[in-house]
């Protein structure tokens, strides 16, 4: 495995994290479907995780474990109670332990390892919390580290960022459920046991016209076909649907919920990206800082010119900034952050990790390019600002909150 995507000292996402969609939902959906922030929630000091917020734990999960095998990995977070460890009331994720995994998988794992779990950790799990029948099945055989399930929601029809104009379909009839279309750039769409799919029930463009299906990765018409060699272990592919015939308890919760569901969960999967984000600038700047304190220049080293450690130094502002951001999720009960709040951190995180790699390839020259450096994670980490939403859209988003951002200081 390339050094950089393991080891601190060397330096190195939902390509989708999960998909390129979820853009700002609220803006078409009813008061009563947003999502509400609740700056007063804080978890109570009996239900907090260890101090360490359980990274003790992932390390002792994945000792022995090959981290270049997503399955694996995602096998031995089951089996080592990881997995249902982060969800202390059942539904939404303990920031601090999300945060704990994601920074331990970082340490040790190829990206796009990291990026197969942190979709399912982050979307798949929360969105299959209190269905029942197959639904139910699968989400404890994802707890177990048995069952790997795709989030299926960026379609081939239209832009992932306006899930409206999504074109993959359901017939859903007495006693059948059948569905047709084509998903793409869909993270563990080539390893996947299932794929839960955004499929549209009605043909109006409105939110209601959405539900979500269970759609077993092997069931007649379903054609997996691979996105290529980038994100090594994400499974990155293609999935298409030709008459699939399901049965009609793989409908997950009531039709013409999906979209507003998949509204309030599109947080938490943006805060989980802000918070891998972080995890991998403070890799790069600690390999970073190591690397220009050893390399030779004139009677010193890199690391002593001023020009160097000011751009260096800048770098270490902009990830602090992203720290802070993080801090009050990180501080909460639960993941769940507004919709204003998720479109800040969606963008701060985007653009904190590519400066911060952008930086650590000028400085490194030459020596970013060995097989698996800067160069390479220079361009996987550019997902951050198309996975889940573009930074464009985003801040369309957040010029929509303004109001509510900027506040009142007076």
């Amino acid at each position: 495995m390339p050094e950089s995507t393991r080891h601190a000292p060397g330096g190195e996402d939902t390509a989708p994290a999960g998909d390129d969609a979820a853009p700002d939902a609220s803006r078409t959906m009813p008061a009563e479907d947003r999502a509400a922030p609740d700056a007063s929630r804080t978890m109570p000091a009996e239900d907090r995780a260890a101090p360490d917020g359980g990274r003790a734990e992932v390390r002792a999960a994945l000792s022995g474990v090959d981290p270049a095998d997503a399955r694996a990995v995602w096998r031995a977070l089951g089996a080592g109670g990881v997995t249902a460890a982060l969800y202390p009331r059942g539904d939404q994720p303990d920031p601090g332990r999300l945060a704990a995994l994601l920074t331990e998988l970082d340490a040790r794992c190829p990206l796009g390892v990291t990026l197969s779990v942190c979709v399912q950790v982050a979307t798949v799990l929360p969105l299959l919390t209190g269905a029942d029948g197959p639904a139910e099945r699968v989400r404890r055989g994802m707890l177990r580290g048995d069952t790997v399930v795709a989030l299926a929601v960026t379609d081939a029809a239209g832009s992932g960022s306006d899930l409206l104009d999504a074109a993959t379909r359901v017939k859903l009839g007495a006693g059948t459920a059948t569905l047709d279309g084509t998903k793409t750039w869909i993270t563990n769409a080539t390893t996947c046991d299932a794929a839960l799919v955004l499929a549209r029930h009605r043909e109006a463009r409105h939110f209601t016209s959405f539900c979500w299906l269970l759609a077993p990765a092997g069931a007649p018409g379903v054609t997996v076909s691979s996105a290529g060699r980038a994100f090594a272990g994400s499974g990155v592919g293609h999935l298409r649907f030709d008459g699939v015939a399901l049965d009609p308890d793989t409908v997950v919760g009531r039709p013409g919920r999906a979209l507003a569901g998949f509204a309030r969960q599109v947080g938490v999967e943006r805060l989980a990206g802000a918070l891998w984000a972080r995890a991998i600038c403070h890799r790069l700047l600690a390999g970073l800082r190591d690397w220009l304190r050893r390399r030779p220049a004139a009677e010193g080293t890199l690391w002593d010119r001023p020009a160097i450690r000011e751009r260096y130094a800048r770098c270490l502002v902009a990830v602090h900034q992203l720290d802070a951001l993080c801090a009050p999720a990180l501080a909460a009960a639960d993941a769940v952050v507004s919709t204003a709040d998720g479109m800040v951190l969606k963008v701060a995180a985007a653009e904190t990790v590519d400066r911060v790699a952008a930086e650590a390839v000028r400085l490194r020259g030459a020596d970013a390019f060995r097989d698996g450096g800067e160069a390479h994670l220079r361009g996987e980490v550019a997902m951050f600002g198309i996975a889940g939403g573009a930074t464009g859209a985003m801040l369309a988003g957040i010029a929509d909150h303004a109001d509510d951002l900027l506040g009142d200081l007076t």
